[in-house]
């Protein structure tokens, strides 16, 4: 599959609205809450916030 990137904007409010076919691709359902924080070299991830408290619990670390 053929992935194209999906282009977005960050409006003067600072929000950024993500389209929902990038969000179902990742597996994301509507009303599903999310940690984003940024890596510091231009990248913000986006994940689960179920995900984070396992892998803080099973790991130790983000």
């Amino acid at each position: 599959m053929i992935r194209e990137p999906a282009e977005v904007s960050v409006e003067p409010d600072g929000r950024v609205e993500l389209p929902l076919g990038l969000l179902a691709e990742a597996g994301i359902n509507v009303g599903e809450d999310l940690l984003a924080f940024s890596e510091g070299d231009g990248r913000i991830v986006l994940w689960r916030a179920s995900d984070t408290i396992n892998d803080l619990l099973n790991q130790g670390t983000l």
